[in-house]
């Protein structure tokens, strides 16, 4: 989806948080951080100033988990 709009879906991060279950730990660039998926926002492309990192396929694995948590289950 995000490849053909010119928005994009995110979840910000943060590096100070409360132990929520809507919130995933991870680690982008070395530092421990939160990804805030009750916070999920689109935005528009240009918005986007540079790439920060990747996720690792076990943070990815939990982010789908916790979303469909949210949305689906």
């Amino acid at each position: 989806m995000n490849n053909n709009l010119s928005t994009v879906t995110i979840a910000p991060m943060t590096t100070k948080t409360h132990d929520y279950p809507t919130r995933v730990k991870a680690v982008v660039q070395g530092k421990p951080g939160w990804i805030v998926l009750d916070q999920i926002r689109t935005v528009d492309k240009r918005r986007l100033v540079k790439k920060l990192g990747t996720l690792d396929r076990n943070t990815v694995v939990k982010v789908k988990a916790v979303i469909k948590e949210m949305l689906v289950d």
